[in-house]
């Protein structure tokens, strides 16, 4: 479905011009307003994707609209013209939320410029549509609330979860450290036949070794000095339910030892106890660790791995489910805007653009911190790249200074700061995909139409990555 756009100029042959050249390039449907208040008041009554405003106009300007189009409807992207393109007023609409800030009169070149525009904008507003209906709809069939996620990977461990929660099987689940292994566990006890009954989690790195024990299996009084009455033990206290073991690579050797036992035999015994009790539990158990390379090391007892590996979750870094990248976004920006009290609601195409292409080495965890601090800091209605603050990063996907300084004038600094990602952005996703431009669009989120126009304006040519197809 094509999408809808507003246009607002108080001069009647620029309302023309521009509705004219927009229809004639592309399939958008163009409404047209020469007076502002009432545009305001025909957005209010049914909002559209793209706003294109002047600024000077009488009655209202374009940067008050811009305000009260934000507040009305954070998600509409709008654009701003002008014929008197200041520093102050670029400065300003940015702080807004506006897309960009573009000058009069439209020649060729500018032309082309405000198209570009507008196919990011709508390109935009079409993923945002797609992902939250995808999203909702996921969570609506899956129930997973915590879990999110629409990619491939994704899609599977949701399946697998479904699969595996209502049985008794033990679960090892694996994969580098914030990929939400914890999450999984959670899932899993909420959709078991014992999700009435408690959920323990026991993270096998933050109790010391020497003190595991006592929590875990609990003690009687005068097992040590310092035991002055008998203590209930997390086993017991999971009775009936789930005991989930965090980080277990971690797990000294004598406790692994006895944690084979309560595997084998559902027994135990608390310490310094002569008395042998039973526990009925679902086990759960989550590590980092390459458990196969400890067990060629002597690290990890080879009969409890194949105890606990009855069933495997293999989580993938965020990397590899790039799709995901901006649903966890506005998860984590709807999540820490409310926890916050901010009035951030959206996230800027260029910032999302940095996400996207950001390997994220800490995993979900790293960009629910980076979305966090975002938002701390944030002070218009969308995240700003600027409030990302991912320069130094390993992505290397952001401009160093002189390519963007504050030396130069806002407008020129953040041209020059588009054009360098742009550039990179690019030709990093055609190497990927050895130079085929229709599997680059559809990684990045992007139409290929609009791809094609990037790599026109930059100067790239997909030939030149068509010999390394086998990186793809």
């Amino acid at each position: 479905m094509p999408g809808r756009i507003l246009i607002v100029d108080d001069e009647k042959d620029m309302l023309a011009l521009l509705r004219r050249m927009i229809i004639e390039e592309r399939d958008y449907e163009v409404l047209t307003e020469h007076d502002p208040v009432k545009a305001l008041e025909r957005f209010r009554a049914d909002p559209v994707e793209l706003v294109i405003t002047d600024l000077k106009m009488p009655g209202m300007d374009g940067i008050r609209l811009l305000e009260a189009v934000k507040k009305t409807e954070p998600k509409t992207a709008v654009i701003v013209l002008t014929a008197f393109a200041t520093i102050e007023t670029a400065v300003e609409a940015t702080r807004q939320g506006a897309l960009d800030y573009l000058t009069k009169p439209f020649r060729q070149e500018r032309q082309e410029r405000l198209l570009l525009t507008v196919d990011k904008a709508m390109s935009w507003q079409a993923m945002v549509r797609e992902n939250l209906a995808l999203r909702q709809a996921l969570a609506e069939k899956e129930g997973f609330a915590a879990l999110v996620g629409a990619s491939a990977p994704m899609r599977l461990i949701f399946e697998r979860i479904r699969q595996v929660a209502p049985t008794m099987g033990t679960v090892l689940i694996t994969g580098p450290s914030g990929t939400g292994k914890e999450l999984v566990a959670r899932a899993i006890h909420q959709h078991s036949l014992r999700r009435d009954k408690r959920l323990v989690t026991v993270n096998c790195t933050a109790i010391p070794s020497e003190v595991l024990e006592s929590e875990l299996f609990g003690h009687v009084k005068g097992a040590f000095t310092g035991a002055w009455k008998d203590k209930k033990g997390l086993v017991e206290e999971a009775h009936e339910g789930t005991l989930f073991l965090d980080e277990i690579g971690d797990l000294s050797p004598q406790l692994q030892t006895k944690l084979l036992r309560l595997l084998q035999e559902g027994e135990y015994k608390p310490v310094g106890s002569v008395v042998t009790r039973k526990a009925d539990l679902r086990f759960v158990a989550a590590t980092n660790h390459d458990l196969k390379a400890d067990i060629r090391s002597k690290l990890f007892r080879e009969d409890l791995y194949y105890r606990l590996n009855v069933i495997h979750f293999e989580l993938p870094p965020l990397r590899e489910r790039r799709e995901d990248i901006e649903l966890l976004s506005r998860h984590f920006l709807a999540q820490y805007a409310a926890v916050n009290r901010k009035t951030v609601t959206d996230i800027a195409p260029e910032a999302l653009q940095v996400l996207l292409s950001y390997d994220f080495p800490g995993n979900v965890r790293e960009l629910e911190n980076i979305i966090e601090r975002g938002v701390i800091f944030s002070r218009t209605q969308a995240l700003t790249i600027a409030d990302l603050q991912l320069e130094g990063s390993a992505s290397g996907v952001l401009p160093p200074m002189d390519a963007a300084g504050p030396e130069l004038p806002f407008r020129e600094a953040k041209e020059r700061a588009i054009e360098h990602f742009h550039s990179r952005y690019i030709r990093r996703l055609l190497e990927q995909h050895g130079g085929n431009i229709s599997r680059a669009a559809e990684s990045a989120g992007i139409q290929r139409q609009y791809l094609h126009r990037l790599m026109k304006e930059a100067g790239i040519e997909s030939t030149e990555y068509k010999s390394k197809e086998g990186n793809s």
